[in-house]
Parts: structure tokens; sequence; C-alpha cells
């Protein structure tokens, strides 16, 4: 009788275990997408010591308006636009937009563009900045928190 019940919870427990396993691990869906930038915005770290740089961008892909950052540690001196840093990892290098139509990918949190190279760039969407200047659309599509 007792093995009988440790094998049941046991089942119960590995059963438990896997779906929380799948629900947790379900990946969002990937949308593809012909987009249009619309504008971009930095807020550069000047005189940093491995600080952060980060890197806005609004694409408009269909009817969606999508925002979205690029965090890059930086190391400078006095000239905020340089990153010493990218001498030793390319990869912390700002991304830049080769047109001002670019093929993307997206779900619920971020938005995958590619470098010149292919690889793929993973910025983080964020609603809650209104940096953006040339684009109504952008500034729009910011959700500023009430206070």
């Amino acid at each position: 009788m007792y093995s009988r019940v440790c094998a049941v919870l046991l089942r119960s427990a590995s059963l438990a275990i896997l779906a929380s396993a799948v629900s947790f691990g379900a990946a969002n869906e990937r949308q593809q997408a012909q987009a249009q930038v619309l504008d971009h915005a930095d807020l550069l770290c000047a005189n940093c010591f491995f600080g952060p740089s980060y890197y806005y961008y609004c694409f408009e892909a269909g009817d969606k308006v999508l925002i979205g950052y690029q965090r890059t540690p930086v190391i400078n001196w006095r000239d905020e636009s340089k990153n010493y840093l990218t001498k030793v990892h390319r990869g912390w290098t700002m991304w830049m937009p080769p047109g001002q139509s670019i093929p993307l990918s997206y779900d619920d949190k971020h938005i995958w563009v590619a470098r010149p190279d292919g690889k793929q760039v993973k910025l983080i969407q964020d609603y809650s900045r209104d940096l953006f200047t040339s684009s109504d659309r952008c500034r729009q599509a910011v959700k500023v928190k009430d206070r």
C-alpha cells in the first residue's frame, strides 16, 4: 500500500513539474514584417566606465507602431559618441538601420533586426519613454504613466 501511494504521488509530482515547465517554457510566436523606420533616439552615457547607453528605435510594421531599445555597455572619455568596448566586443556596437524599410520580427516583448553581417540584434520593447521628436506616430504610441 505504501509503495502504491508513493508511486501515485511521484507520478502526480512529475506531471505537475512537466506541465509547469511546458507552460513557462512556451515561446511566443514571432511575427515577421517589413517595417518602416519612423524615428530613433539616443540616451548616451557620457564619461562612462561600463555604464549603459540606450538606443531607441520606432518602427511602423503594417498597422502597428513598435518601439524598442538596445542597451549597450560603454567605456568612453570626454566624447559620449565613442564606445571603446566595440574594439573588444563587436556585439556591443550600436545597431544602425540599413535603410528606411527593413525586415524585422517581433513578439510581445522583443523586436529582432539584422546587422549588416546577418546576426540578429534583439531590441526590448518599451513604450514608457517619450524620446522621439521627428514622428508624431511614435509619440502617440508612447504610454506615459499618470502621476
